[in-house]
């Protein structure tokens, strides 16, 4: 089949992709910044456009079967973001059928319609976007999950890093609700054996794994598995406010985006009726504890193949990189390596996360926290793998924007500033067999405060940013003496 996939940036979309590539259907992806999926998926048509905008969805429709609608909203930051996730489902339903499309699959989420003013904000919005997109006509396939598990899901990194940051946790009523977590595979394997069905007519299908266990008994499985004495005492007085600034404080995960996933998990989430097993007999989910043992597994190994920080709004991002330095607050640092560019490289795109920043790391975690302070992102979101970089990956509080290898990393500022700002790193190898690094860091100020916070600064970008040069180009170098010892054994 010819299948259009939206969202392939996201955490789904991206794992959704290349299971319908190994099962020999033609994909085109829809996305706002096709940059991002650059050499990622290869045999992938890759068209850039908005579900806003009516030309850029009938274009990308053109000659498919099929449509996987993955967009949705998730922070509270927009007020009106329900009417603008029926407006998007309702536009996209509409181009379908004058597009002629058999089917449209959609993920949403599970939860009880009766009596609906009892869900969640963000799970009766779910629910309406399955409603608008059936209005359009083309029948729509929808699946309702509860909480995903897998490596890199927000769900399950919320539960993750609350259970391995704290011995006792202060919890609210809500973690006795029962729940029926599912993991991320059978997710993906439900959404392509949806291509199998007859595309005849629509229908709501609740997936979900072996188990229905509380919230609490998922942390405490959760800390059993990982070795860890845990404790919950639960407490009458936790807000969904509340519990979100606590969560923005011991997680990764913004409070604007923790808020709606608190709300959801007041409802109870369980799968009631078989139609699952009826129209797909030969799947059968795995339990919680094996879908959090292989999560882990991927942790330990070569890290998430896609992560909840993977999608973004790109229209709440500075633009482009103009290149020009007119403008521009810089600061520049350059050295000559004794290293290829291929080395020096390696050596400054596998900075951040675990890693760290190789100079004044306490310095960098502070800054992390300063941010969190004001409501950003901080840098415990690390980054999605410890070895491999693409562009849009998150890395600590920046973003990748740019990334060319041998030769040039760009890093975009996601943290709040007064302006916008770039960490830019570039291999440059000269005539005599070195190489140089150019590490420039860029600001555009926004008014008097972005001057002011910028000439602050400047005493530890002084120190931070000359130090962290010269330990690229020494690791740089070291890799390439190691290298020479090992020939030499």
């Amino acid at each position: 089949m010819k299948i259009l996939v939206t969202g392939a940036t996201g955490y789904i979309g991206g794992r959704l992709v290349p299971e319908l590539l190994a099962a020999g259907h033609d994909v085109r992806c829809f996305v706002r910044d096709p940059a991002r999926l650059l050499d990622r998926f290869p045999g992938v048509e890759v068209v850039g456009g908005d579900v806003f905008d009516d030309d850029s969805v009938r274009a990308a429709m053109t000659g498919c079967d099929t449509a996987y609608y993955l967009v949705h909203s998730m922070s509270d930051d927009r007020h009106d973001f329900r009417q603008r996730d029926r407006d998007a489902a309702r536009r996209f339903g509409a181009h379908a059928r004058a597009a002629g499309l058999a089917r449209i699959i959609y993920l949403g989420g599970l939860g009880e319609e009766r009596p609906r003013r009892a869900l969640s904000k963000h799970l009766r919005s779910r629910h309406e976007v399955g409603e608008e997109l059936r209005a359009g006509g083309v029948p729509v396939i929808e699946f309702r999950a509860a909480i995903i598990v897998g490596s890199g899901s927000i769900s399950f990194e919320m539960l993750r890093y609350l259970t391995e940051r704290l011995p006792v946790m202060i919890a609210p009523k809500w973690v006795r609700t029962r729940c029926q977590p599912i993991a991320v595979r059978d997710v993906i394997t439900y959404l392509v054996a949806a291509l199998t069905l007859p595309p005849d007519r629509g229908r709501i299908v609740g997936i979900g794994g072996a188990d229905v266990l509380p919230y609490c008994d998922m942390m405490l499985r959760y800390a059993r598995l990982r070795g860890l004495a845990r404790r919950i005492v639960v407490v009458p007085f936790f807000s969904p406010r509340l519990s979100s600034y606590w969560i923005h404080f011991v997680t990764p995960i913004p409070s604007p985006i923790a808020r709606p996933l608190v709300e959801g998990l007041f409802n109870e989430v369980v799968v009631r009726e078989p139609s699952a097993r009826e129209l797909f007999p030969a799947i059968c989910p795995i339990g919680y504890d094996e879908a959090v043992r292989r999560a882990l597994d991927r942790y330990a190994s070569t890290g998430p193949a896609t992560t909840w920080f993977d999608a973004f709004d790109v229209r709440a991002l500075p633009g482009e990189f103009a290149g020009s330095e007119q403008g521009m607050l810089i600061d520049r640092r350059e050295r000559v390596a004794h290293a290829s560019a291929t080395a020096l490289f390696r050596v400054f795109t596998s900075l951040g996360g675990t890693k760290g920043w190789l100079y004044a790391d306490w310095l960098w975690e502070l800054r992390g926290v300063m941010d969190r302070m004001v409501g950003g992102i901080g840098t415990r979101r690390g980054r999605r793998s410890a070895t491999e970089l693409r562009v849009g990956d998150a890395v600590d509080f920046w973003r990748v924007e740019a990334y060319r290898p041998p030769s040039l990393l760009r890093l975009r500022a996601e943290m709040k500033l007064p302006g916008h700002a770039w960490l830019q790193f570039e291999a440059i190898a000269n005539d005599d067999g070195t190489t140089s690094l150019r590490q420039t860091a860029f600001f555009d100020p926004r008014g008097i405060l972005g001057f002011l916070y910028w000439y602050s600064v400047m005493p530890f970008h002084g120190f931070i940013f000359a130090n962290l040069a010269t330990r690229i180009v020494r690791e740089a170098e070291a890799s390439i003496e190691r290298g020479r010892m090992v020939v030499a054994g």
